[in-house]
């Protein structure tokens, strides 16, 4: 290979700009043509993808079978007329079903993590996974592993929440069912953002993470590890810097941890315009020779966007500052991936399959069961829900109950009308003909108008009970000036947008946005039975409606099925089985929170104690489960031990139901400070009414480990105390011994 082509292996371009339609038929770009001729393209990134930062709409954007025939445009000109032949690899946005015109909508990954069924999370991922193949996706930016901190991030709902095992439960089945059916039908998973992205100072997307080396071990980097573990074949550096190094030039990370370590045998990608960013906004290179330098020698092996390599790293090469070795060794890797994914047997989409796989029904049908089971019920005092069927009059009510795009979350590509269920729609399905369903939106999700009020009001008098839908937005604007073309993350501007989270929208505090906590009150006042549903993206953090709604469902983003899901447990069709991967504050002031912090003689605050508004692992369900019969046995063993705990559960209610069952271990006396407890393993079963069963965990190293001083894993011992039940707080607990 020449040096230009090995360059272009470690550059990845924007995919949009590279076709054009003219008079109804799609064309490569010439220069495109020519720089993939060339050999100077590796990679193409969201060539199928469909949002405001592309430009690409509905009316513009490809069909399933047509943008197979794209990307085998594309690939025809590299297999057939570049010099050595090697195909492109085409990198897709998948956090929750390709965003692609006419693909599946599924959950965003925070209702997913919700479910706390990774088994049913990796059959969504196959699913995503074939239809991104069909149409000639072979990688995917997913899934994100970052744990998360602090909710006001606005990336919130791309996460799997606070706790690193659960993430690293939910990342590994995201990669099995991403890569499960390579080479015909899986795609290459990219895990990100590597690391510390979501510890960032105040929420802030891309700040400084204050990370000590042990916590960045136990906590941030163990769902990565994990990922690593299920066979993950890329990877991306976050914007971030850990202590003052870049993740994007961080050798320690990238090839000390990750590769020498864990055996980490895939390639790193960079975000969109991270590498750029060490020259222009950490400053820790002089320009931008030196950042693909320290960029390469770090282990980098890609760059999404491609501008720095493509336009630098021939410079740096040839003045000696960049040596062709670490050239040559990203470009191995880039290239064995691509073997790997068999696209040298076989670089051509299938058309036909695409048409057929596409938002087919078998998927949607995946999309409404993660959607139902991540749905978490938080209150339910006088067991207002379910809802009986003798009811005369239901008034649906707020701004995220008719709205489409409000229930699908960032990273969504358009969609048309009838593709989305929203849950006015689906209650109305399921209502019939024989209860009244009303609408009044009564209000937006942004903004002082409450010009709606007495519309909402009205309608809730009339009716039976008010079913009020608050929340959030993610939705994106078209024709509006708030896209960054370099990101494609949000510009806070002024304009017609409602959006109040997603990537680029942190927020200094976690309730309610605009008037929509007046509109509940006001709907609340009216005398009518009100049920409160969050549809959001991250934690709302609103004492009152916890105070006074005797019914309060968390949602968040559904997906396109979530009307309907949200009216099967509504109705009792389905009963809630979601539990919160996070906490929920009472006030922004007490944050951070979380379940597992580490022991201290700290005290409250003046005004408020320590205790969130819902903590994690926290749902309720419609019947009841009684835990007894807590045993392990042996209830010794030496550090290389294993032991097995039991626990009987069984569902002491009149409805059939699924239960979590959580395991939290704590450490009584550790080397380094350790966590009040720490979430170790969980399963989740389902019960008919009268049902009991034991559930059974292993006791081992994996459960009993932390990282020491010297910063290995390691089993110490002494005394631990093990805790099972339905939520963090609420546990069985016995004694446990590791011996010397």
């Amino acid at each position: 290979m020449t040096t230009a082509e090995k360059i272009g292996q470690l550059v990845q371009l924007f995919g949009w700009h590279a076709y054009t339609r003219t008079d109804g038929k799609l064309h490569i770009d010439d220069k495109f043509a020519q720089q993939i001729e060339k050999g100077e393209v590796g990679a193409f990134y969201g060539f199928l993808r469909a949002d405001p930062w592309t430009g690409v709409t509905l009316e513009t954007g490809m069909q399933p079978g047509e943008s197979a025939e794209a990307v085998n445009m594309v690939q025809r000109i590299a297999v057939e007329q570049s010099r050595l032949g090697i195909p492109i690899l085409f990198g897709e946005e998948c956090a929750h079903g390709h965003m692609s015109i006419g693909g599946t909508v599924f959950p965003v990954p925070i209702a997913s993590a919700s479910t706390w069924n990774p088994a049913l999370f990796q059959q969504a991922n196959a699913a995503v996974a074939d239809e991104t193949r069909a149409r000639g996706g072979a990688a995917t930016y997913s899934p994100i592993l970052d744990v998360l901190r602090d909710p006001r991030w606005g990336r919130t709902e791309e996460t799997f929440g606070e706790d690193a095992y659960l993430c690293g439960e939910m990342g590994a089945a995201a990669v099995r069912g991403m890569q499960g059916q390579i080479p015909e039908r899986g795609i290459a998973a990219t895990v990100k953002h590597f690391v510390g992205y979501g510890a960032s100072h105040g929420g802030r997307n891309g700040a400084p993470a204050p990370l000590g080396p042990i916590e960045l071990r136990e906590k941030d980097l163990y769902p990565f590890e994990k990922a690593v573990e299920a066979g993950a074949m890329s990877l991306m550096t976050a914007y971030n810097d850990v202590d003052g190094v870049p993740c994007t030039s961080n050798r320690k990370l990238l090839t000390d941890i990750l590769r020498d370590e864990w055996g980490f045998d895939g390639f790193v990608i960079t975000d969109a315009g991270a590498l750029g960013m060490l020259a222009g906004g950490h400053r820790v290179a002089a320009n931008y020779e030196e950042a693909a330098k320290q960029a390469l020698e770090a282990g980098v092996d890609m760059e999404m966007c491609g501008e720095v390599f493509q336009g630098h790293l021939m410079n740096a090469i040839e003045s000696g500052q960049v040596s062709i070795d670490v050239v040559d060794q990203a470009a191995a890797r880039n290239l064995n991936i691509k073997f790997r994914l068999g696209l040298f047997e076989n670089p051509y989409a299938n058309p036909e399959r695409a048409e057929e796989i596409v938002g087919s029904s078998a998927h949607r049908s995946i999309a409404r069961e993660l959607a139902e089971e991540g749905i978490v019920l938080l209150n339910n005092r006088n067991q207002l829900l379910p809802l009986s069927r003798s009811l005369k009059s239901i008034a649906v009510i707020g701004p995220n109950a008719s709205n489409r795009y409000n229930q699908l979350g960032d990273y969504t590509s358009p969609q048309p009308p009838e593709a989305i269920v929203t849950v006015l729609k689906g209650i109305r399905e399921k209502a019939g003909a024989e209860i009244d369903v009303r609408y009044a939106e009564g209000c937006r999700i942004l903004g002082d108008d409450r010009s709606g009020f007495a519309a909402a009001v009205e309608t809730a008098r009339g009716a039976d009970v008010a079913v009020v839908v608050v929340g959030g937005s993610s939705a994106r604007q078209f024709g509006d000036n708030t896209i960054d073309q370099v990101t494609g993350a949000n510009l806070i501007a002024e304009g017609d947008s409602d959006m109040d989270t997603g990537e680029g929208i942190d927020r200094i505090n976690l309730t309610l946005s605009g008037v929509q906590l007046d509109l509940v009150k006001a709907v609340h006042e009216s005398g009518t039975p009100v049920v409160v549903i969050y549809i959001n993206g991250r934690p709302v953090s609103e004492p009152w409606i916890a105070d006074h709604i005797d019914s309060v469902l968390e949602a968040w983003y559904p997906g396109q099925e979530g009307g309907h899901a949200i009216a099967d447990v509504l109705f009792g069709d389905i009963n809630p089985s979601g539990k919160m991967p996070l906490s929920v504050p009472k006030h922004v002031g007490q944050l951070p929170v979380y379940y597992q912090v580490r022991r201290t003689n700290g005290r409250r605050y003046l005004e408020m104690d320590n205790e969130p508004l819902y903590r994690f692992g926290h749902g309720l369900s419609y019947t009841t489960f009684e835990y007894s019969n807590l045993t392990v046995e042996p209830a010794q063993i030496p550090a290389d031990g294993e032991a097995t705990l039991s626990v009987e559960v069984k569902n002491t209610g009149g409805m059939a139901g699924k239960e979590v069952v959580q395991l939290y271990v704590r450490d009584e006396v550790g080397s380094v400070t350790r966590p009040v407890m720490e979430l170790k393993g969980f399963d989740k079963i389902a019960l008919e009414p009268g049902q009991a069963t034991t559930v059974s965990f292993t006791i081992g190293k994996d459960q009993l480990q932390l990282v020491n001083r010297e910063l290995k894993r390691v089993v110490e011992p002494g005394e631990f105390k093990l805790l099972v039940g339905g939520n963090s707080a609420d546990l069985l607990e016995v004694p446990f011994t590791v011996m010397k």
